[in-house]
């Protein structure tokens, strides 16, 4: 079991190590950090049943083996910056303008310095070494905290580092949030912390005492808006598949559906359908579908919701039953609840999915923008008109156009937030840069 303890003397004995180590770090080349990822690359691969057993503890993920999805996405994102790495470190060279030429104008690519890596609990392992790819890869140290709630998946991620890694260039120290709060005392050259953004604006505050630079992968409401003519089973799998992953434990979730006036039965009969292919069996719910809700407190949450948008006239169109001794919620489908309630005003953050009719696309750029800018929005469209409309009215971290959640495992397109969903960008080159500092160097002749 996980103790609180907190051994101040002991993380700041690990952080002026690394502190020490950053211009050894930042000397090394393209090869040395190549080599460093290989042997993470190797470890996580040896590990990888050991992974999917975890998560299954940890959160009920279904058994995967050795192709979780989790170990899976970070080797995808270690292959694809072994192979770039070289050009990425590469000094950029700049024209220099008229009235300087002759002089020689560069961007060199330096690290950070000492980064702290706070884990979240709903990807623990995927979206603890994702991050820790490009913090390598840009030459930077690292202190990793694991989340506290997957105790089996924070004692292998900790395994994991302490096999692979010196302390000096990463290491990692287990605990709740009190050993959060002791680290963040410390003047780190960077945070990346992902999770809510009530979490996320603590770990900024904390950071701002140090005037420290933060990546933030927070979350909202991501909303997906299905125009008047795509295919009604189509759109019911694609919002299906991406709600109801994870047990909707996830950031990108579909949050809520904007569904013209005059389909909504339509598409809510599809969703009802697709619920029962996935999660039913003659009608009985199968739990190990189903990842569980976290814990007992985020259960209470989450059925609180459906409760209170209940009472103010929403209508719970199928599920809404939950089982807290087995932290189940069966996914469940609530048609038009108010603006004012939480199932629309919070990131849900479980298998609950609101279905809101619309007129046009005032209404969805009104409601869209009432919650803040989302981390994602998908758009369900055949129509390049409606979808460049959809994309002028709403702003978001990241789109996905007739799908959900896949611009995320383009390894080569940005991923992140904004303002309230996040800020930063991380994956292939982009985290490269994110975890640089771009050093402007004017030399003259």
């Amino acid at each position: 079991m996980q103790q609180d303890r907190v051994d101040r003397d002991e993380i700041k004995r690990v952080f002026e190590l690394q502190r020490r180590n950053r211009t050894a770090l930042k000397a090394t080349t393209v090869a040395q950090r190549s080599e460093t990822l290989l042997r993470l690359r190797a470890a996580i691969v040896a590990r990888a049943e050991d992974a999917d057993a975890a998560l299954h503890a940890d959160l009920g993920k279904p058994r995967m083996g050795a192709q979780h999805f989790e170990v899976q996405a970070v080797l995808a994102d270690i292959d694809e910056t072994l192979e770039h790495l070289a050009e990425w470190m590469a000094p950029q060279i700049i024209e220099p303008s008229p009235r300087f030429a002759g002089n020689e104008t560069f961007i060199m690519y330096e690290p950070r310095g000492v980064v702290l890596l706070l884990g979240p609990w709903n990807f623990p392992f995927g979206l603890t070494f994702e991050p820790l790819v490009p913090i390598i890869a840009a030459g930077n140290s690292a202190i990793v905290k694991p989340n506290e709630l997957q105790p089996a998946t924070s004692r292998l991620i900790a395994q994991i580092i302490r096999d692979v890694f010196d302390e000096s260039q990463v290491a990692v120290f287990e605990g709740g949030i009190p050993v959060a709060e002791a680290l963040q005392e410390l003047p780190f050259d960077h945070v990346f912390f992902t999770g809510s953004p009530a979490v996320g604006k603590r770990v900024m505050a904390a950071a701002a005492q140090h005037l420290t630079s933060v990546t933030l992968e927070l979350g909202g409401k991501c909303p997906v808006i299905v125009d008047d003519e795509f295919p009604t089973d189509q759109a019911a799998a694609i919002i299906a598949g991406s709600r109801f992953f994870n047990g909707g434990q996830i950031c990108l979730a579909a949050d809520y559906v904007f569904a013209p006036r005059a389909r909504v039965g339509e598409l809510t009969e599809a969703l009802s359908r697709q619920i029962d292919e996935m999660f039913y069996i003659d009608g009985v719910f199968q739990p190990g579908r189903f990842s569980r809700i976290v814990d007992a407190r985020n259960h209470a949450r989450v059925m609180d919701s459906i409760d209170e948008a209940r009472a103010r006239g929403a209508t719970v169109v199928r599920g809404g039953r939950g089982d807290v001794s087995s932290l189940s919620i069966e996914p469940t489908l609530v048609l038009d609840p108010p603006a004012g309630t939480r199932l629309m005003l919070d990131e849900i953050f479980g298998p609950v999915l609101p279905i809101v009719s619309y007129d046009n696309l005032d209404d969805v750029e009104a409601q869209v923008d009432a919650t803040g800018k989302p981390l994602a929005v998908y758009i369900l469209s055949n129509s390049r008109a409606f979808v460049d409309e959809a994309l002028l009215r709403t702003s978001s971290g990241g789109v996905t156009v007739n799908g959900a959640m896949t611009h995320i495992s383009e390894t080569r397109l940005p991923f992140g937030g904004v303002n309230s969903s996040g800020m930063g960008r991380y994956r292939g080159h982009a985290g490269f840069l994110e975890l640089s500092n771009a050093r402007s160097v004017f030399r003259h002749a």
